[in-house]
């Protein structure tokens, strides 16, 4: 793959070899941030490659907010 710069247009073969690869990682657990971080990437970018190629996002996890159970 060419040299991608940060902030780049990618467009054409390219894109979809880093869609491809951001892809694979992304279904073995990483996440947007991550990828976004190790590509030069912003979030959007990322979050917008995965969507245009039907992968299903997971949630955002972390804490929930719920009620308290009590004792």
């Amino acid at each position: 793959m060419a040299d991608l710069k940060k902030g780049a247009r990618i467009t054409g073969p390219d894109r979809n070899r880093l869609a491809t690869e951001i892809r694979k990682q992304y279904e073995k657990g990483r996440s947007i941030r991550e990828l976004a971080d190790s590509h030069g990437r912003s979030y959007g970018f990322i979050h917008r490659l995965l969507s245009e190629n039907d992968v299903t996002l997971r949630g955002r996890g972390g804490a929930t907010r719920g009620r308290k159970k009590s004792s």
